[in-house]
């Protein structure tokens, strides 16, 4: 009876936080094929107010995706040596270091990002540039790069397998191609899951370091709320979940199946 009313009382919290999270996107996203949301749905569907969105913003999801992309690539270029050198020697030097790469989470955004327009806001050529956005996602998302690659090959006797492979003749390249890359992959996997979704979604950082040309999605979706019509804000939404849902299922998915072959 007691276990009965455990899984009950369980099931009901998860549904209403699932109704707590999906009533409002489901709302919202109605809202966007909505001809008149103050009408509601009895005025009719209609996919204008997304083709509008496409019209007025497709440069700033154009943007997004790229920023995202470079900035994944730039994590892992880093990320990856960085995690391999913190875990290849491990002590209170490279715990000094893990806790000053994570330094940024620690620092709101908006602090971040004053930061990096006083150090580079004289370099108008940088400055106007989607390089300058770049480099605030890098420094905002490359702990988490690092942190799940680490905690990946700290799991593991990295020490023994490098030691056995370079008996065998392996080279310190070979090495790092071949036994640290393929075992840290899941890590590799969660750390792009992580930093995709933070680019794509920043808001605080990016909403400093943008120019009018430069819009993200999420500063797009702000100015659409500030500036347009409710429908045309809510359709923006729609498009958001339509490109970023697809995405992250596709690297969840690939994440899953790279822990599947570690084990």
């Amino acid at each position: 009876m007691f276990n009965s009313k455990a899984k009950m009382l369980q099931l009901t919290v998860t549904l209403t936080a699932c109704a707590f999270l999906l009533i409002p996107t489901i709302l919202s996203v109605m809202a966007g094929v909505t001809a008149n949301y103050f009408q509601g749905i009895s005025s009719g569907l209609t996919f204008k107010w997304v083709y509008k969105v496409w019209e007025l913003y497709a440069d700033s999801i154009f943007l997004s995706l790229w920023i995202a992309i470079a900035c994944l690539f730039v994590t892992l270029i880093i990320g990856l040596p960085a995690a391999y050198g913190l875990a290849r020697h491990p002590g209170w030097l490279s715990r000094l270091l893990e806790e000053f790469i994570s330094l940024p989470l620690a620092v709101p955004g908006l602090a971040l990002a004053l930061a990096l327009l006083q150090l580079y806001g004289s370099m108008k050529g940088f400055r106007v540039s989607w390089t300058f956005i770049l480099v605030g996602h890098v420094l905002y998302t490359l702990p988490f790069m690092v942190r799940s690659i680490l905690a990946v090959l700290a799991a593991m006797d990295l020490k023994t397998l490098e030691e056995g492979a370079a008996s065998l003749g392996a080279s310190p390249w070979q090495r790092f191609r071949d036994i640290v890359v393929p075992n840290a992959m899941p890590g590799i996997l969660a750390g792009a899951l992580t930093v995709v979704t933070l680019s794509i979604g920043e808001f605080n950082l990016t909403w400093m370091l943008h120019t009018p040309y430069l819009k993200t999605l999420p500063v797009g979706l702000a100015d659409s709320y500030a500036s347009m019509r409710l429908e045309i804000a809510s359709a923006y939404t729609l498009v958001f979940f339509v490109l970023i849902v697809p995405l992250l299922m596709a690297m969840q998915w690939a994440s899953a199946r790279a822990q599947r072959i570690a084990q």
